[in-house]
């Protein structure tokens, strides 16, 4: 039984053309993330991020509302960095909200980077909400998190531990895996039961 509100087959065929190209245009744009991060293009900002973009993560250090505040949290980040190169696993778009110019995602991936001269490895979550502009599909809201941000010096050990952002001054927890930090999964859960978002 399928429980997401609108099932694909009950749709048209010129709407399920649609949603089929908006996928692929969400999958583009996650991608195409990366390449803006590890080039440093802050002019590339407008093709991800609406003009009204929030840009946060679960540990509360990115919290930037607008295209000019978010391009400002990326150039003090780039500051701090050496090379980077940003790789996506998956990307999972979910197409229930009221209309049809709106979606939420997860996406899952790696960065190898070099921060402050130290060689990191990190392993990323974005929750995402994406809305179609005038000029396509562009991130209305993404929030990261990390199952690990750390030297790859200490990966190893580090891993068996709950501290696994290893960032800044002083260890911290890792944002996930949820259940293993005491949080619910409610999130996750509405991909896949088609919870209606708002």
């Amino acid at each position: 039984m399928n429980t997401h509100p609108t099932s694909p087959r009950d749709a048209g065929i010129d709407q399920r053309l649609r949603r089929l190209e908006d996928r692929l245009a969400i999958q583009d744009l996650a991608h195409l993330y990366g390449f803006v991060m590890d080039e440093r293009d802050i002019a590339g900002l407008d093709s991800l991020f609406t003009d009204d973009a929030h840009l946060g993560s679960a540990d509360g250090v990115f919290d930037a509302d607008g295209l000019a505040e978010i391009a400002k949290t990326y150039r003090a980040r780039f500051d701090a960095l050496g090379p980077t190169h940003h790789f996506v696993h998956s990307v999972i778009p979910r197409f229930d909200s009221p209309g049809p110019d709106t979606a939420r995602g997860l996406v899952s991936g790696h960065a190898e980077v070099v921060r402050n001269g130290e060689t990191m490895a990190v392993a990323l979550r974005y929750h995402d909400v994406y809305r179609r502009t005038g000029r396509g599909w562009r991130i209305a809201e993404r929030v990261m998190g990390y199952m690990y941000y750390l030297p790859v010096t200490e990966y190893a050990a580090a891993m068996t531990t709950e501290n696994r952002s290893r960032v800044y001054a002083e260890p911290r927890p890792a944002d996930w895996p949820s259940v293993l930090h005491g949080h619910d999964l409610d999130w996750l859960r509405a991909f896949y039961t088609g919870t209606p978002w708002g």
